[in-house]
């Protein structure tokens, strides 16, 4: 089958990234919201201490996460330039050569991860009094993680060559399976077994599972490009020069998402010196933020693989033109949910937050910091459009040097001249200063290399 048209060689490129952008945003806010309210199951069907047993797993999927999520970083791109070049042959190759990693490094993961599931908890520190919740959870989490980085990958690679309607589909039906399946196993309705807090561990398994067997099927008989066939199967295999690529490729976002993850934990210690009501308005305000976040951070994966397209259809010229019209969209959907947050403040903080004091704070710590989120948009996308052409370890290097010379230290020390504020406007300067560093380096430095297709 003759792959389609490169989305980047399509006239109309503003319509063409709106279109692609819009399922791509649905995906992030669906996946958060599935997770909120199969927390809000458990909280509600077995109490406190399943939440604490549930909450202790966070950690440790974060930090596998992290570096799946970077390795389908790597992979899109390649699979982009794969796919402007036209050159199927080649997307195969990188897939193969990633779900071998993918399933080799996620089966070494669920055994180890069984043999060691009690010292993982015990390192964290878990409460002794829902150690006896915690450990089955965690060791169903992690024989069942294979097929979530699959799942991962596979939904990564499909965006990769300009789909962004079938990740939605699968989302939407491991979603509505964990939604009907978790509660009916938690308290054994219409004959199941009632299986306590491993349910909603075995849901999400069946979820995935079931979404992976939909894949199969659905791109065979859409006749997708990426359907999953003898000739695609024949790919998985060990390929050293595509798996180094890909990990040159993936390792750095990986390491900047923990990065910025342990400075997470570091400002929610700070926070935490303020007292449980600072605690709850950040908490509220950082429920906002993921949300108008999520239109920031789709746009920058919808740059990298639109610039990657481009790249690999040997027309580095459109690059800028992607660029543009990525920070475009930023103003336009990043910049819409920034004024509705500002106008709608209040209501937004009411739908976490009860006490009318709260709720104040909250709303003074939002106004702090909400308009700089855009400066965060803007330097995603930079970085996204470098790290479509090979470029990630400066991006990353910028990311974490603001972390940790400007964001932690001005935390501290703002804290100490205005107090619980002080907190949130290092958080904004941090955003400004992140923007200002890599489109620096992108305009006076990557955009005068030699662009070089990787594969």
């Amino acid at each position: 089958m003759t792959p389609r048209q490169p989305l980047v060689m399509q006239p109309n490129l503003w319509k063409t990234f709106f279109v692609f952008l819009v399922p791509l945003i649905a995906t992030n806010i669906l996946q958060n919201l599935s997770g909120t309210i199969n927390t809000i199951f458990v909280g509600q069907m077995m109490g406190v201490d399943a939440i604490a047993a549930v909450s202790v797993f966070f950690p440790i999927l974060f930090f596998l996460l992290a570096f799946v999520i970077g390795i389908s970083a790597g992979t899109t791109v390649l699979v982009g330039q794969a796919w402007g070049a036209q050159n199927l042959e080649k997307v195969r190759a990188v897939i193969g050569s990633t779900l071998f990693m993918t399933l080799i490094g996620g089966s070494i993961i669920a055994v180890l991860g069984l043999i060691f599931a009690k010292h993982i908890l015990n390192l964290l520190g878990t409460d002794p009094t829902v150690m006896h919740l915690s450990l089955p959870y965690v060791e169903w989490m992690l024989v069942g993680s294979p097929l979530l980085f699959v799942y991962i990958i596979y939904t990564s690679i499909l965006r990769g060559v300009g789909d962004s309607v079938t990740p939605l589909i699968a989302l939407s039906l491991t979603s509505l399976i964990g939604l009907a399946v978790t509660p009916v196993l938690l308290k054994g309705y219409f004959g199941f077994p009632a299986l306590g807090i491993i349910a909603p561990a075995i849901a999400t398994i069946m979820g995935y599972a079931a979404v992976l067997i939909f894949l199969a099927f659905y791109l065979n008989y859409k006749n997708h490009p990426l359907k999953i066939d003898r000739q695609l199967l024949q790919h998985i295999h060990y390929d050293a020069e595509l798996c180094k690529l890909i990990l040159k490729l993936g390792i750095p976002t990986g390491i900047q998402m923990v990065t910025t993850s342990l400075a997470g934990l570091v400002i929610i210690g700070l926070v935490n010196r303020y007292g449980a009501h600072a605690t709850a308005a950040y908490g509220a305000v950082n429920q906002v933020l993921n949300y108008i976040q999520f239109p920031a951070l789709s746009i920058s994966i919808a740059a990298s693989i639109f610039a990657a397209q481009a790249i690999g259809a040997g027309k580095p010229d459109l690059l800028a033109k992607v660029t543009r019209t990525a920070l475009g969209m930023n103003l336009l959907f990043t910049g819409s949910l920034i004024t509705l947050a500002y106008l709608f403040s209040k209501y937004l903080m009411a739908l976490f937050i009860t006490e009318h004091s709260v709720i104040e704070l909250g709303q003074q710590l939002l106004f702090i910091v909400l308009w700089s989120i855009l400066f965060f948009g803007a330097s995603a996308i930079f970085a996204s459009i470098m790290r479509a052409s090979g470029t990630v370890n400066v991006p990353m290097l910028i990311n974490i040097f603001t972390i940790i010379l400007i964001e932690v230290p001005c935390a501290y020390w703002f804290s100490s001249l205005w107090g619980l504020t002080g907190i949130w406007i290092a958080y904004a300067l941090s955003f400004v200063c992140l923007c200002i560093f890599q489109a620096s380096y992108y305009q006076f430095f990557w955009k005068k290399s030699k662009i070089k297709v990787l594969i």
